[in-house]
């Protein structure tokens, strides 16, 4: 018997369809029932990870505490559960293959052929198991990438085939995300794709137990019935998912169709209490009941792409609902500042976060954006390149460093404020090789980044190679730029600030990562509360 029950969530139709999302829910209600509950994601992609994709390909790159880049859908995971995840919570089919090909080096399969049946699913198997040894979970529940019928899913999906075999399907419950479109001309809801994906499924050797119909109009009792009879599953076992307003609606409406019963009945687990989503519904009753609004302006270079940011975006909602303040958040492309006049775009704005990103593309719209909200007394917020471009703005207009510049984008600058860490000057592999996960951070006592925090000693996610260059922090701190936070190891600056300003923050780290539901950040409070102040200001 193992230790763990196990959920397998796979889709069907098109991809993005929201299998993070439908995790998420589950996890959360089986959560607030009493259940120990974690949740992974098997990406068929052959990267190792997703640190060297770009944001358009994937979205944005999630750093988890112990360091590990992976796929974004772990950032619901934790704003959902408000538990951390690691490196065991992401596996992809490059880490399945990299895994085989270094044991196959070692000599460890002893002479065998090594083939994608047994070695690569034996692989695969293995780590899903992972988080459930030990007595650490109840249910583990397993999003696989991609969408069924796939070649780069294959592998993945006859694991999960031998895995019920082997763990027995009172302990295995497959659940099918799935579309069941409108058209618009017959003005009905079709089923024809969910029971060819379905069939696909089954011609794999998989028999989904539950089915999850994302749709955009209500599913009637005789389109259930089609459903359960054409698919093999019992009525109570089709699931609408219909379009939401928000994403943390999901749950509600999961737990109001049965979706926790249905799994939990599959798994034979039984518990006679509701879950207990108290917390969650009095966010959801603040996030839509907000009493002012704010208007902020999210300057970054892939804003085209709203998944580049998630995290950030989800941190704003977490942080309006905490201040009962709808954010309306303006994604403004930052070479656009380059070009155009920065006060026709930012002059109504209630504040500008200056977003991550690597390159030198759209610097010097991110340099004039901060330039402008400095001296108008607009309140700033710089992530990771936006603080280190803040720092190179404070230089050439106020250090009179004209020139200065950061290493990344001028090797050779002749102030380069922001420099290359001395440890990855020899570094030439890009994956993985990065200043990764959560780092200690100790905050200077009578600065507002202590007022944020509460705290002396914090810690903090990093994803970056280039630092504040110590060399010329004097002449910062003689013209009114401050170190709030240095790491107290290395010294290095974590966070700056502008004391004569209302509200001027910039971090090295990655505070979006660590924001949830339960826990809304800090930072990102602060920030739309200073927001908040100066829209007042105005009125």
């Amino acid at each position: 018997m193992p230790n763990s029950k196990y959920v397998f969530v796979t889709g069907g139709v098109t991809s993005s369809l929201g299998k993070g999302i439908i995790s998420a829910s589950l996890a959360k209600l089986l959560q607030a029932r009493g259940l120990r509950t974690t949740i992974q994601k098997f990406d068929p992609y052959i990267n190792v990870d997703p640190g060297t994709l770009n944001p358009y390909e994937h979205g944005e790159c999630y750093v988890t505490d112990d360091g590990a880049e992976t796929d974004l859908d772990l950032g619901h995971y934790e704003r959902f559960l408000n538990v951390k995840t690691s490196q065991a919570n992401n596996v992809t089919t490059g880490r399945i293959y990299q895994s085989v090909i270094e044991k196959e080096r070692r000599g460890d399969f002893l002479g065998k052929t090594v083939q994608v049946i047994p070695h690569i699913t034996n692989e695969i198997k293995a780590r899903m198991q992972l988080l459930g040894k030990g007595d650490e979970h109840d249910v583990v529940i397993t999003e696989i990438g991609g969408t069924v019928g796939d070649i780069e899913s294959l592998p993945y999906i006859e694991a999960v085939r031998q895995l019920r075999w082997e763990l027995g399907r009172e302990n295995c419950v497959v659940i099918h995300l799935t579309l069941v479109p409108f058209l618009s001309a017959a003005k009905e809801l079709k089923t024809k794709p969910t029971q060819h994906s379905v069939k696909t499924l089954m011609e794999s050797g998989i028999n989904a137990d539950v089915l999850v119909c994302r749709t955009e109009h209500e599913l009637s009792d005789d389109l259930r019935k089609k459903l359960a009879l054409f698919c093999n599953v019992e009525q109570e076992a089709v699931i609408q998912s219909i379009d939401a307003e928000t994403i943390y609606d999901v749950p509600i409406l999961m737990h109001e169709e049965g979706l926790d019963q249905v799994v939990m009945k599959r798994l034979g687990i039984e518990l006679d209490n509701q879950p207990d989503l108290t917390q969650w519904q009095n966010f959801l009753k603040r996030h839509k009941n907000p009493k002012s609004s704010v208007t902020i302006g999210l300057i970054g270079k892939y804003v085209e792409l709203q998944d580049s940011y998630k995290s950030i975006l989800e941190s704003f909602v977490h942080a309006g609902a905490a201040n009962e303040v709808e954010v309306k958040v303006v994604p403004i492309h930052s070479s656009y500042l380059e070009e155009k006049d920065v006060q026709e775009k930012i002059a109504n704005l209630d504040g500008i976060l200056v977003a991550p990103g690597f390159g030198e593309r759209g610097i010097e719209g991110k340099i004039n954006a901060i330039k402008y909200v400095r001296e108008h007394q607009i309140p700033f917020f710089g992530i990771c390149l936006g603080m280190q471009m803040a720092v190179i703005e404070y230089a050439r207009n106020v250090l009179q460093l004209l020139a200065a510049n950061s290493v990344e984008m001028d090797a050779d600058t002749p102030h380069p404020v922001i420099s290359l860490m001395d440890e990855q000057r020899n570094i030439i592999q890009k994956g993985g090789t990065m200043r990764l996960g959560a780092w200690t951070c100790a905050i200077e006592k009578d600065t507002l980044l202590h007022k944020v925090y509460q705290n002396d000693r914090i810690e903090e996610r990093h994803r970056h190679r280039y630092e504040f260059n110590d060399a010329y922090y004097e002449q910062y701190q003689a013209h009114g730029m401050i170190a709030s936070g240095v790491n107290p190891e290395t010294q290095l600056v974590e966070a700056i600030e502008l004391p004569a300003h209302p509200w001027f923050v910039g971090v090295q780290y990655h505070p979006e990562y660590s924001s949830t539901v339960a826990n809304p950040h800090p930072l990102f409070v602060g920030f739309v509360n200073a927001c908040n102040r100066y829209a007042q200001s105005k009125n």
